[in-house]
């Protein structure tokens, strides 16, 4: 079983009329229920690759298969949908919109997708209590701190119980001791909702907490290493 398989992806940006190979025949497995690092200097393709894992964008060549399900193949309006029940994000900037109280910002995908009202607001106090936010909910996000503002995040990006989270450089604009504590909830996260994780990241506190690290370079994948097996697997 698998949150994500790609086969022989690929993706080419263009520049004028100059092609720019963003990512070179990617192959790659992510286990459910895991923490999983992307990594790679600027310009590797780490952001490429985590937005076709996200439905973002497609690639231009290969397969993308997200819960059993080859994304690639969908339309437009399919792939939207798909994104709004399936996946979460978390930012590193937070991305939270600032005209929304903590509540409304957790709730806002549950009204995308149609959630009754009752449902709703069980699940955002719900969220919003396991987060450490309880008390933090009619504030909006200028009046929170930025790790109050990426528990928010985190609750948000749980609220439609997706079967996968991804999370774009999560503890980049945060101090250490924060980001530590961000770290160690999406952990508890991870393990009280049964939910995959999927990181792009630069951040040691990061890596040392990841299960799976694919390592970039040139928009190849270079190295896999998996903490529960020997060795590294070389690409």
């Amino acid at each position: 079983m698998h949150s994500i398989i790609l086969k022989h992806v690929g993706k080419v940006y263009h520049l004028d009329s100059v092609e720019v190979p963003a990512l070179v025949d990617i192959n790659l497995e992510i286990l459910p229920r895991r923490f999983t690092v992307i990594s790679g200097p600027s310009g590797s393709g780490k952001t490429t690759l985590l937005n076709l894992m996200g439905c973002i964008d497609r690639p231009d060549q290969g397969e993308v298969i997200v819960d059993n399900q080859p994304v690639h193949l969908l339309s437009d309006d399919a792939l939207s949908d798909f994104r709004a029940r399936h996946l979460g994000f978390i930012f590193q900037n937070f991305n939270l919109l600032p005209v929304l109280s903590a509540y409304e910002n957790v709730e806002y995908p549950l009204l995308l997708t149609g959630v009754p009202a009752k449902q709703r607001r069980e699940r955002v106090l719900g969220l919003l209590d396991a987060v450490g936010l309880a008390d933090k909910g009619n504030n909006r996000p200028g009046q929170l701190s930025g790790g109050q503002r990426q528990r928010v995040a985190i609750a948000r990006a749980l609220a439609p119980a997706p079967m996968l989270v991804l999370a774009d450089e999560p503890t980049a604009n945060l101090d250490s001791h924060t980001g530590a504590a961000i770290i160690a909830l999406m952990r508890k996260m991870q393990h009280d909702h049964d939910v995959s994780f999927v990181f792009s990241s630069h951040d040691p506190q990061v890596h040392a907490e990841a299960d799976d690290a694919v390592f970039l370079r040139d928009g190849r994948i270079t190295s896999i290493q998996r903490r529960d097996e020997p060795g590294t697997e070389k690409r």
